[in-house]
């Protein structure tokens, strides 16, 4: 009895279970996603002395006066620079315009009678240019008025290239290629970042004033540009009211669906059309095709980006709208949008409409349970949804700011302890900097009161406050005991990067979209959650699809007359963009199908002995073609007859990795080289100048470490496919030295001058005690290393990842060494990519044609873009294709820059046994430096060991040696 018993407790238990994990993994649906708080706004830390809270203060006492200002665009006082053109009816305007180029200033005289502050606003049209943001600084008499005026942003317009969405061969939807659909446009002046609801203010003073707009990127028309004063919005209850005065009625029987991923028309790239797979209630849905079927997503998540949708109304009268959404992504924290009809805010409400997190889809009306209503007539409306910041702005502005001083508090305690303290001294450092304590103190209040307003806003303690409630926890406790300070250093410093990377994550506000729904009020509206049965229907689909759908294949598969295969090792997105320009140019002006396949960057080797390789290998390394070469599975491109023109599109650096026994067997794709990146704010301080040549480094490096900053110079980790040292590269191509001599029959490191760079190189290390390991980009952020010398596309992770410090850095030409005649000599070695075609192509005339395809200028900047596009700017394409490279959306004074190290680039040539080049001169180098052994002697040892592997291979391959 008691058995069965048990037996009976067990099966209730198992029920209960089952039962409490349905209920887990179905939440309730909650309607007030959409609803906008009601709780104060949080009031933020000032971050500076030069911003703008500052700037609005000291004009406090200021009046606004009434009516608007129209200054005409080509009614300008004057220009600095070139390019420069008044143009009539331009893109459909009446009347005349100035356009202004990618580079110079353009000013304007007004006559003010009233002073006071007023907002401004242009009319502007994006001129063709390199698809990137608009980037301008505005001045009033000369002077940038405040912190934020100096980078105003002015959105491109883009949209679907079709408006249908087409499939491939095998039934699955097509990502819609994005393509610019510019337009006249009215945009205030507003802060980039998304911090300030409102536009900026400017105050100006009573008589002549002088507006300028200086280009940092990109060129625009302008029809002209106002003074105006942004009018208060009403609220929704007073809108209301008048609705009742009105006599203005809801309609019945109405219900217009807009899917969400039909967009007209976004202010980014980024922001096309997506497939959603999580649920079977998306439209359209198909279990085991792709379907194109959302929009947003972790695209749509920076402050003021923006998508608009188009329809019709059959009726005037009021509405409500709804979203069927998904906010799965922040959770502790909520998404922010904006909502305006027709280019306006309905109501106040509109500008903060806030997203809760939820795992599931969404049906929300805008409202809640007393959804809003909208006023709309008969005939053509534009919904524009854009992210703001809303409630979480002075949240991250206030961590902005203790982040700056706790970085600044950070730099005075490494100045007196170094990065590596002595545990078992006092370094007494609350006397030594009398504020430490106190900054302690309040820091660690002001993060507490974010930590408070975020978990009352939310009503839960996530991981989002988590950061904040460790970095609390920290600063209180080195305020009571600062003799711990310099023991707890490494600590401090991580917690500090993690609120960096907080206000990186918080700021980032992710929404998915399926449709829009505008309708009568209180009409019914379609499920969004799945039930349990379509939820196991789906699951089971898709894994039966797993099956039969091939994921290997991108895109349309089928061959015509002439087929070549491609092989591409990088990533599906960069496969996809891929295979989108192959359908778009190349197989439709060739007639040449593509089979394009996405593999495992270490299988090209075995399916090329197997007899199964491709015809064309894309994106490998450059110590891959030369070695195919040797083994005669490479083809040599230069009997092309068309090669020298091709060859053309490039610098012979980036060739020369891929040249071998008077061949050429590959072409390059990227082409990387190093630049020199510095902090100007932290080298003022220090009364320094970027460094021109290395007697400056040299000079420089006793005032860095009495400060206990660091110079970084380029170390990869050990490995056993080591390239030669960028530091030793430069030092050995800079004082005329080469790698190999003698038809690179020998290694020519034995030279002096190679002995003089190995000595010069070790010497950072064993003299300078320069670091063996460091996270240049992240002691960089924090001022640890302000100098240092990295490869060019640093750049791109420096300005997604490092936002704080906009402005307070730049990069430029290596440091050179002066030569006997006084010039400076900047040469670097540079690393590429190639693209590969192997000698079993069974029609190399149309592998040929497909890698001209590849490597040409205009198929190079479309990848270019649309991987940025698809990816943002952390993603910008370095490209080895020259005129391409000037076509990518670099502001102008970062690619002079980039232009101007580019001139001085050298490659490093592959020979039979290279590959122990790099390797044994990084033995070389840690012997040296671990071991203390004498560079010479070291240096010699390997360079033995290098020439004997080239023997080696060379007799191996039958070549004279």
């Amino acid at each position: 009895m008691n058995i069965r018993k048990k037996k009976y407790v067990i099966v209730i238990l198992v029920l209960a279970v089952f039962v409490l994990s349905i209920w887990a993994f179905y939440p309730s649906n909650q309607t007030s996603n959409g609803q906008v708080r009601a709780m104060a706004d949080f009031e933020a830390e000032s971050a500076g002395a030069e911003g703008y809270d500052e700037y609005i203060n000291s004009h406090s006492t200021a009046k606004r006066p009434e009516g608007v200002i129209r200054i005409e665009g080509e009614n300008y006082a004057e220009t600095v620079g070139d390019g420069f053109e008044v143009a009539e009816k331009l893109h459909g305007l009446e009347g005349k315009a100035v356009i202004t180029p990618e580079t110079g200033s353009i000013n304007w005289d007004v006559q003010m009678d009233q002073p006071g502050l007023y907002n401004v606003r242009i009319h502007y049209y994006p001129i063709e240019g390199k698809s990137s943001a608009i980037e301008r600084q505005f001045a009033i008499n000369q002077e940038v008025p405040f912190k934020g005026a100096d980078i105003i942003l002015f959105d491109r317009v883009w949209g679907d290239r079709n408006e249908e969405i087409k499939r491939d061969d095998r039934g699955n939807d097509l990502r819609p290629r994005q393509v610019e659909k510019p337009e006249w446009q009215i945009t205030a002046l507003t802060d980039r970042y998304g911090y300030y609801d409102e536009p900026y203010s400017f105050y100006f003073d009573k008589g002549m004033q002088r507006l300028s707009l200086t280009a940092l990127r990109e060129p625009m028309a302008i029809d002209y540009i106002e003074l105006y004063q942004d009018q208060e919005l009403k609220t929704y209850e007073e809108l209301k009211s008048e609705y009742t005065a009105g006599g203005i009625k809801p309609v019945k029987d109405q219900y217009i669906l807009i899917q969400a991923e039909d967009a007209e028309f976004k202010s980014s790239p980024t922001l096309y059309p997506m497939s959603d797979r999580s649920s079977p209630t998306v439209i359209p849905y198909d279990v085991s095709k792709i379907r194109i079927n959302t929009i947003g997503g972790l695209n749509w998540k920076l402050p003021g980006q923006w998508i608009e949708w188009e329809f019709e109304v059959e009726e005037d009268g009021l509405y409500q709208i709804a979203l069927k959404q998904k906010q799965d992504q922040l959770r502790g924290v909520y998404a922010t949008r904006s909502l305006m009809i027709d280019g306006k805010y309905p109501f106040e409400e509109m500008k903060r409409i806030r997203f809760n997190f939820e795992r599931d889809w969404q049906m929300n009306v805008l409202g809640g349970d007393e959804p809003y209503s909208y006023h709309l007539t008969k005939g053509s409306h534009r919904i524009r949804m854009m992210v703001s910041l809303g409630e979480i702005a002075p949240l991250l502005q206030t961590i902005e700011s203790s982040v700056l001083q706790l970085n600044e508090m950070y730099r005075k305690i490494l100045m007196i302890t170094s990065n590596k303290p002595d545990p078992f001294r006092d370094y007494q450092l609350e006397k030594r900097i009398p504020d430490m304590v106190e900054v302690f103190t309040e820091q660690a209040e002001t993060i507490q009161s974010v930590a408070d307003y975020l978990e009352q806003a939310t009503g839960e303690r996530s991981d989002k406050v988590a950061v904040l409630h460790s970095m609390v926890r920290q600063l209180k406790d080195l305020a009571a005991y600062p003799e711990t300070v310099a023991k707890r250093l490494d600590a401090y410093k991580v917690n500090v990067g993690g609120l960096g990377t907080w206000i990186l994550t918080v700021r980032e506000q992710p929404l998915s979209l399926d449709y829009l729904v505008v309708s009568s009020p209180g009409r019914e509206l379609p499920r969004a959650e799945a039930t349990l049965l379509e939820e196991v229907g789906h699951e089971l689909g898709a894994y039966a699809a797993s099956y039969t759908e091939d994921y290997d294949n991108i895109g349309n598969t089928e061959e015509k007359n002439r087929a070549v295969t491609v092989w591409i090792t990088t990533g599906r997105d960069q496969a996809q963009v891929l295979k989108g320009l192959i359908d778009d140019s190349f197989t439709p002006d060739t007639d040449i199908s593509v089979q394009l396949k996405l593999v495992p960057g270490n299988i090209l080797l075995p399916a090329t002995l197997a007899g199964e390789g491709p015809d064309v290998a894309m994106q490998i390394g450059e110590d891959v073609p030369v070695n195919y070469a040797m083994r005669g599975a490479a083809a040599d491109l230069s009997r092309f007859a068309d090669y020298d023109e091709v060859a053309s599109r490039f610098r012979d650096s980036g060739l020369t990795p891929y040249k071998y026994d008077d061949g050429v067997f590959a072409l390059p794709e990227q082409q990387t080289f190093p630049m020199l990146f510095y902090r100007k704010d932290i080298l003022k301080e220090l009364n320094l100048t970027p460094p021109k040549t290395w007697q400056d480094i040299y000079n420089m490096i006793s005032v860095l470490q009495k400060h206990n900053m660091e110079f970084y110079l380029p170390l990869e980790a050990t490995n056993a496919s080591l390239v030669p040292n960028a530091t030793f590269s430069m030092l050995l191509y800079q004082n005329g030295g080469e790698f190999y001599r003698g038809d690179d029959k020998k290694s020519a490191l034995d030279s002096e001058i190679s002995m003089s760079a190995f000595k010069k190189w070790t010497q950072f290390y064993t003299s300078y005690k320069f670091p063996l390991q460091a996270d240049f980009p992240n002691r960089f952020r924090t001022g640890e290393m302000p100098i240092g010398i990295a490869d060019y596309t640093t750049y791109n992770m420096l300005t997604v990842m490092a936002p704080e410090i906009k402005g307070l850095w730049d990069f430029t030409v290596v440091p050179g060494t002066k030569l006997a005649d006084g010039t400076i000599n900047n040469e670097v070695a540079s690393h590429t990519t190639g693209v590969m075609m192997l000698e079993n192509s069974d029609d190399k005339e149309s592998s040929w044609q497909f890698m001209k395809w590849w490597t040409d200028k205009e198929t190079q900047i479309a990848y270019g873009r649309e991987m940025e596009g698809l990816m943002g700017e952390a993603a910008r394409y370095p490209t080895a294709n020259i005129e391409a490279l000037e076509e990518l959306p670099w502001p102008v004074k970062d690619y002079n820059n980039l232009e101007s190290q580019w001139q001085w680039v050298r490659g490093i040539p592959q020979v039979p046994g290279g590959y122990f080049t790099g390797r044994h001169l990084d033995n070389a180098f840690r012997k040296v430096v671990n071991a203390n052994e004498n560079p010479r002697e070291a240096f010699s040892d390997y360079i033995l060991y290098i020439n004997d592997e080239i023997e080696i291979k060379r007799k191996e391959f039958n070549l004279p040696h």
